[in-house]
Parts: structure tokens; sequence; C-alpha cells
């Protein structure tokens, strides 16, 4: 769940003025009106959630992907194949929202005709925060489960080279009442991303987050970016980062850990595979018999006894869901360097417009 301290530095922005900012950007690295407007939802979906390892923080990094990085921001992702549930889809080496989002929405259209569908993108690159993609099946009565590859940033127990990936997974189950449950997670003690949101707040890091290049723990943001991020539960993230990754990555033929890049040299483009199932519950049972059920979990978690009276028991998406409510009404809260760096990232491609002076 999202959890960053506060620093004296950070600064409050409005998430329409965020948009129109990282939207004019995207579309001048010549991206279309729609691919533009899905990769920056995408970006300040994340910071309205509080995942800001995800969020905006990213902009610099896409700008220099799609302007020498080899990622292509005019390619048309394609379905390959497409048997009964059963899906092929090729991002072609745009951003990896574009191909993703496709491939979901194909999920989701198959699922209804077939139940449950499963679609498996190759030709993708970073895709954001999983939890867009599953929140979009449970808004159409579905279960969502999202998995991607990721840079490889852990090493088995008890090694020390960089072979495994975080390679997060998102599943999200609608309620009737109750908003959907939405989990979404890697399977490191943190995010990479989340180390750097530390290193730009000159904060050390929680123990139990990170490894120097010895694989000795360490609390040292700059250093833990060069070293080893430590596995959540030890063998057994390791052991669920080894399977998602390859779930997202055997069925297209898209590369996996190593094959992806590296922390150094960074990803080689084209190269990611995500995996997006959608699960149809009316083909199981009626949809709000099952929302109903999944209230009355909700409602035992809410209701059961706490350890601290004053700290209220959550399901997984419940913290977020507070921090969009919250970021909603008074702006998301940024570290400075975030928003600079976005400014930086502007007036290098020539936008020198009135919508900057929101940063």
């Amino acid at each position: 769940m999202a959890n960053y301290p506060t620093s004296e530095t950070d600064r409050r922005i409005a998430a329409s003025a965020l948009f129109e900012v990282t939207e004019a950007i995207f579309k001048a690295c010549g991206m279309s009106d729609r691919d533009a407007w899905l990769l920056t939802d995408s970006l300040v979906h994340a910071d309205l959630r509080g995942v800001h390892s995800h969020g905006v923080m990213r902009v610099p990094d896409y700008v220099g992907k799609m302007n020498g990085g080899g990622v292509d921001p005019t390619a048309i992702p394609a379905i390959i194949s497409r048997k009964g549930g059963a899906i092929v889809v090729d991002g072609n080496n745009n951003m990896g929202q574009i191909g993703a989002s496709l491939a979901m929405d194909t999920a989701i259209e198959a699922a209804r005709e077939n139940g449950i569908a499963l679609a498996a993108l190759r030709g993708s690159n970073h895709c954001g925060a999983l939890d867009w993609y599953t929140l979009r099946a449970a808004e159409q009565g579905m279960i969502g489960i999202v998995g991607s590859n990721a840079l490889p940033t852990m090493a088995p127990v008890g090694g020390r080279d960089k072979i495994v990936g975080m390679n997060p997974i998102s599943i999200a189950i609608p309620g009737a009442k109750a908003p959907a449950v939405v989990l979404d997670l890697a399977f490191g003690a943190t995010a990479h991303g989340k180390i750097r949101i530390y290193h730009q707040k000159g904060l050390p890091i929680p123990d139990g987050w990170a490894f120097d290049a010895d694989g000795l723990p360490t609390t040292d943001a700059a250093i833990a970016l060069d070293g080893l991020i430590q596995p959540a539960g030890g063998h057994k993230g390791i052991a669920l980062a080894m399977m998602v990754g390859m779930l997202s990555t055997l069925l297209s033929g898209a590369q996996y850990g190593t094959g992806l890049g590296d922390m150094v040299q960074g990803p080689k483009a084209g190269k990611d595979g995500q995996f997006f199932i959608a699960i149809d519950i009316a083909a199981f049972r009626p949809l709000m018999a099952f929302g109903e059920d999944l209230d009355k979990i909700v409602a035992e978690v809410h209701s059961s006894a706490r350890l601290d009276p004053q700290n209220p028991l959550l399901v997984p998406g419940e913290m977020e869901l507070q921090f969009e409510q919250a970021y909603a009404e008074k702006g998301i809260q940024l570290p400075a360097k975030t928003l600079d760096d976005i400014r930086a990232a502007a007036l290098g491609l020539g936008l020198d417009t009135a919508e900057l002076t929101a940063l």
C-alpha cells in the first residue's frame, strides 16, 4: 500500500493541472491524442492513489524512452491471434500502457463471450501501475488479474546477481456496495521507484527494504539504488516473482528477466511482456449475489477486533482510495524535484506555455 513520508519541500498540484502538462509533454513526443491521454491517465491515476513510484515521476524517463531511447511513440499495437479466450497482442514497441490497454480491453470483450479470457502481451515496455487495468475490469463486473515482468532488481535467496525482477501483480474484485478490493504489489520488500522517492527527499529508507551491492542490509537510499532489493517473504517472494515473470513473458514470447536489460544500462526497448486476465463473474453466478458476498468479507474485516482502536482495519485498495479522495479535493502532494524534473522535460521539448505555471 502507498505510504510515503512528507517533506517540507513537497508541493501540491491539482490533478487537472498535472494532467494538462503531462499530456502536452507526451503529445510533443509524437504520440497521438488518444495515446497521450492514455499514458497521462495511467500516471496521474497512480499519483492520485498515492502510488508515486508509478506516477508522473516517470515523465522524464518516458520522454527519454520516446526521444532516442528506442521506444516508438507512434506505433500501433495489434492483436496477433485470438482463439476464444486466448489472445496474443503485440505492442509494437509503443509505451507499455498503449499495448496493455488494447490487451486488457480485448480480454474483457473476450470474457463476455467465453466467461474468462487471457491476453498475453509482447513488444511492450514499462506499463505503469497495474491497478489501472484491473479496476477497468472490475468496473465491468469482472475480476481483473494482471501481471508484468520487470527489470531484475533482486537475487535468488543466497545469491548476489540481479536476475529476478519484482514482477508485480494486481487483482481487482468488485463488490455490490463496497468499493472493489484491489491488490497491487510487487514481490520485493519495496518498489525501486519508492526508493527513488526517498532519495529525492533525502531520507533514509526503512530497514528491511534493500541490500547494498555486497548483499548487506542498508538504509541509504543512494546505495540501495545501486544494490539489491530484498524479496518480500524471503524465498517465497522470489518464487512468486519468478512465476509471475514467466506468465508475463513465455506465453507471448516476450523477454524474461535479464533479457529485458538491467538497472545500469537500462531496459531494452520493446522486450517487455505482461498478461491480462478478465473473469466474467456473471458466467459463474449472479453478479449481485457475488458482490454482496464480497461486501460481507469487507464488513467482517472492518468490524473485527483491533490491536489499536484508533487504527482502522482496511482491505487491499482502501488506503489508495483514501489517498484518491483526499488528493482529488486538496491536490496531489509531490516532491519538489518531481515537479522540477517535469518542468525541465517540458522546456526541453519547447513547451514554454501557460500550463507550466502550475508547476
